[in-house]
């Protein structure tokens, strides 16, 4: 475990690395008022893991960097806007930064005596905070104008033709969320395993894709006020919307600096959860909860148990989802039809973000971990659950029962959506 733990750190880095191997314009520019300069990005990276892995979590311990200088990366107290104005670490300090924490977390991992998983717990939280700022400088880059940087992406399987259906999920109980000795990598608001009895619905087998899109934007689904929610509406004319962000109306998109047809066959994403409630309504559907969504994910009616995958119990390989951010987009509807769920459902994990109609709360029985304010103070505000991770999400930081969660009117994120229907 111990070993797994190391290369779960080290692929993490390895991302980030590829990620910032930029000129230093690249990596101080702020590309967009919604991000952080990526030397930001790069700096907290290294400061977060000296503050939980070099002191234990002990903020008012000595960290490698002085007190006023950590304090810039403190991401409660300085909104992304203003970041590129702080007097952050140059690209070149930054890397020797977190080079250095590395080296002191590696010779620690290894002297660890008892390498149980409550002792490894917080390098796989680090891990996965490293993961979920890589997918963060991924949007940065997507948001970047300029020359591509990053390529076209590595290849992904081909889709296959498939019936624009649902599948039927029975009524009945099962178990939503996970337990330490089940998933010990899981983050708080993941805990802990309770059984929920719902009712009878349908779930769409894949996410809605470009082509459907397209098809909404014919329609007038932008113009037609009767399929938006008031705030929905309102947030719609103020920003303009009037098609996914990247898109263009020549029917083009903007992809990691690449111009490009929209390809009708991969989910569609960069869509607000707005926009998402408006296609479902025009769809004549609705947005799944997030407990349908983890219930038709995970659980196995016939064995009356949760897989720790939609496909089974066996760990993730490329031929089951696409996941890892090598291939900088979603792959075609139907590409991984070995990767389904007891149900039948398809690409649950991976490709895009899927907006729920949940907000963000904790589970009856919830409490913080060692982070406490990783979640609890999200719970209660203005913020929709999504699930499934992305193309971009990597290592440990993805699983059924992760939960995540933006505002509403967000959609640099990589996020699409999938459809339900209540069973009458």
């Amino acid at each position: 475990m111990r070993e797994q733990i190391a290369q779960g750190l080290e692929d993490a880095r390895g991302r980030t690395l590829r990620l910032t191997d930029l000129d230093e314009p690249e990596l101080t520019a702020q590309h967009s008022p919604l991000m952080s300069p990526l030397v930001w990005d790069l700096a907290h990276i290294g400061q977060q893991e000296d503050l939980w892995l070099l002191r234990g979590g002990n903020a008012a311990a000595q960290g490698l960097l002085s007190c006023k200088i950590e304090s810039l990366y403190d991401a409660f107290e300085h909104p992304r806007a203003t970041r590129v104005d702080l007097p952050l670490l140059s690209p070149r300090e930054a890397r020797g930064f977190i080079g250095d924490v590395r080296g002191r977390v590696l010779d620690g991992l290894d002297g660890l005596a008892e390498p149980t998983p409550e002792r490894l717990f917080p390098y796989a939280m680090v891990e996965q905070h490293e993961q979920q700022h890589v997918e963060t400088m991924l949007a940065t880059h997507q948001l970047r104008h300029g020359a591509p940087l990053l390529g076209a992406g590595a290849p992904l399987p081909g889709g296959r033709v498939l019936p624009a259906d649902s599948v039927l999920v029975p009524a009945g109980p099962f178990t939503l969320g996970v337990d330490l000795d089940d998933e010990p990598w899981s983050l708080d608001n993941e805990r802990p395993a309770h059984t929920v009895d719902l009712p009878a619905f349908r779930i769409a087998r894949v996410p809605v894709t470009n082509g459907e899109w397209q098809a909404f934007i014919a329609a007038g689904g932008y113009d037609q006020r009767e399929w938006w929610s008031e705030r929905g509406w309102r947030h719609r004319v103020d920003a303009g919307l009037e098609r996914p962000l990247f898109w263009s109306a020549d029917g083009s998109r903007r992809r990691f600096g690449l111009v490009e047809q929209v390809p009708a066959d991969e989910p569609v994403q960069h869509v607000c959860y707005f926009e998402a409630e408006a296609y479902a309504a025009w769809a004549g559907a609705r947005l799944p909860t997030e407990q349908e969504w983890e219930k038709a994910c995970a659980w196995d009616p016939i064995e009356g148990r949760r897989r720790r995958w939609p496909w089974g119990d066996a760990d993730w390989t490329p031929e089951l989802a696409n996941l890892g951010g090598a291939a900088l987009r979603p792959a075609p509807v139907g590409a991984y039809e070995a990767g389904a769920s007891a149900y039948g459902v398809e690409q649950l994990m991976g490709d895009v973000w899927e907006w729920t109609s949940s907000d963000i709360e904790p589970w009856a029985g919830f409490e913080t971990m060692l982070y406490a304010d990783y979640s609890a103070p999200f719970f209660g505000g203005d913020y929709k659950v999504l699930r499934g991770g992305s193309w971009a999400v990597g290592g440990a930081s993805v699983r059924p029962s992760f939960r995540n969660w933006d505002l509403p009117i967000r959609r640099q994120i990589f996020s699409g959506l999938r459809l339900a229907w209540n069973v009458v």
